[in-house]
C-alpha cells in the first residue's frame, strides 16, 4: 500500500502546513512530507491564499483531502482511537467550535503577526486592529483551560483545538506579544510539546528559500 503523503509549504511560514502535519502526528499516521516548490508562481498563489495550491493537503488511501479542518475530521473519523476530539459531547462541540473560528477568523491577527519560526523579538508595535483578536483568543483559552483543567485546551491530552492555536502560541511568543500568565502558560505548554519542538528544529534548518513573507499561507 502507498505511503500516505501530505503537500507543505515552509515549516518557518506555514501555519496551515503546521496545523497538517500535527495533526497527522497525533493521529499516529506516518506520512512522506511533500513540499510544495518556492518558485515565483507558487510565491504568488500562496500570498494570495489560492485554493489551487491546496496546501496542506492529505493523500491516503486513494483519498485526496485538503482544508486543515476537513484533514482533522478525516483523521478523527480514521483513527477514533487518537482521541482527536474530546469524548464528551459538550466537550466535543466545544473544541469544533473554538477550531472553526480560528480556521475562519481572526484575520488582523494572521496579517498583523506572521508567522515566523526564526526570529524572536523583545519587544514589538502590535497594530491597534489585532487587539481585539488577540483578547478573543485570550478569552477562548481562558474558558477552556479553566473549564477542562489543562494543560492543553480540553484537558490533559492534546486535542485538534490545540492544533488549530498551535501557530497562534508561535505568534504570541515570536513578538513578545504581552499576555495574561495562563495564555504565556500555554504558550509554553504548546512550545515544549514534543511535535512542536521537532517541526521548530525542521524549521531552523530550513534553507531560506522565499522573502519574509507579510501574510499567512
Amino acid at each position: 500500500m502507498a505511503k500516505a503523503t501530505l503537500t507543505i509549504s515552509s515549516k518557518t511560514y506555514s501555519a496551515w502546513s503546521l496545523r497538517g502535519w500535527l495533526l497527522c502526528r497525533m493521529a499516529g499516521l506516518e506520512v512522506e512530507e511533500k513540499r510544495v516548490e518556492n518558485n515565483a508562481a507558487n510565491r504568488a498563489e500562496l500570498l494570495l491564499l489560492s485554493p489551487s495550491v491546496l496546501v496542506p493537503r492529505l493523500t491516503h488511501q486513494g483519498a485526496s483531502v485538503w482544508d486543515t479542518l476537513a484533514i482533522a475530521e478525516y483523521l478523527n473519523e480514521l483513527y477514533p482511537q487518537a482521541h482527536l476530539l474530546p469524548a464528551d459531547p459538550i466537550a466535543r462541540a466545544h473544541c469544533r467550535s473554538i477550531s472553526g473560528e480560528i480556521h475562519s477568523g481572526f484575520t488582523n491577527l494572521r496579517s498583523a503577526l506572521p508567522m515566523n519560526l526564526k526570529v524572536s523579538h523583545q519587544k514589538f508595535p502590535v497594530f491597534s486592529g489585532a487587539r481585539p483578536d488577540i483578547e478573543r483568543i485570550e478569552a477562548i483559552w481562558q474558558e477552556c483551560l479553566s473549564t477542562y483543567g489543562g494543560p492543553f485546551l480540553f484537558g490533559a491530552e492534546p486535542t485538534i483545538a490545540d492544533a488549530m492555536y498551535a501557530p497562534v502560541t508561535t505568534r504570541f511568543i515570536t513578538y513578545a506579544v504581552p499576555v495574561s500568565p495562563a495564555s504565556a502558560a500555554y504558550c509554553q505548554t504548546i512550545a515544549q510539546w514534543a511535535p512542536m519542538v521537532e517541526w521548530r528544529e525542521a524549521a531552523l534548518a530550513e534553507a531560506e528559500e522565499m522573502e519574509e513573507l507579510e501574510v499567512e499561507f
